[in-house]
């Protein structure tokens, strides 16, 4: 059976836009098809200080993969892309991917919480998800995307990417 997922990506180093676009293609290839996608978005970083911006978009895809199963997947594409995680906190990388949404489903686990607890705070992720998704409803909040992004106080930089 087939679960529709909302992921965020982001990168601030290296080849970010390319970033974006070789993990992208592997989500396809690995986890499922998109069935849509947001634009690309240039931000400030969120939670840490760093010299180089962030591009980052927001893809819906379908998976048939159960939720620890997904996680695990895009760990695998993180590191196959050389991402190194290091310690706890925020800091610059080649790639992140964000389990936003998995359909409706609340989880709450050692290694896994979805929907992603900090969406609501994060203008970076509400923007793209907004352009895709604007009256999906948050299942803990039970508010739709538009309504966070209205209420969001995140006064962080998004804007549309042109290359």
């Amino acid at each position: 059976m087939f679960k529709e997922v909302y992921l965020g990506i982001g990168s601030n180093l290296g080849d970010r836009f390319r970033n974006l676009n070789r993990a992208e293609r592997t989500i396809t290839s690995l986890i499922g098809p998109v069935i849509k996608a947001s634009g690309i978005y240039e931000t400030t970083s969120w939670g840490f200080e760093s010299s180089s911006n962030f591009l980052n978009k927001v893809i819906n895809i379908e998976t048939e993969l159960l939720p620890e199963g997904l996680l695990e997947k895009i760990l695998f594409i993180e590191s196959a892309m050389g991402r190194v995680r290091e310690g706890k906190g925020y800091t610059s990388r080649i790639i992140d991917i964000d389990i936003l949404f998995f359909g409706n489903q609340i989880i709450n686990t050692e290694f896994l919480t979805i929907p992603h607890p900090l969406i609501a705070e994060r203008k970076f992720v509400l923007v793209p998800l907004c352009s895709i998704a604007p009256d999906f409803v948050h299942p803990v909040t039970g508010k739709s995307i538009r309504e966070l992004l209205e209420i969001c106080t995140d006064s962080g930089l998004v804007i549309p990417y042109n290359g």
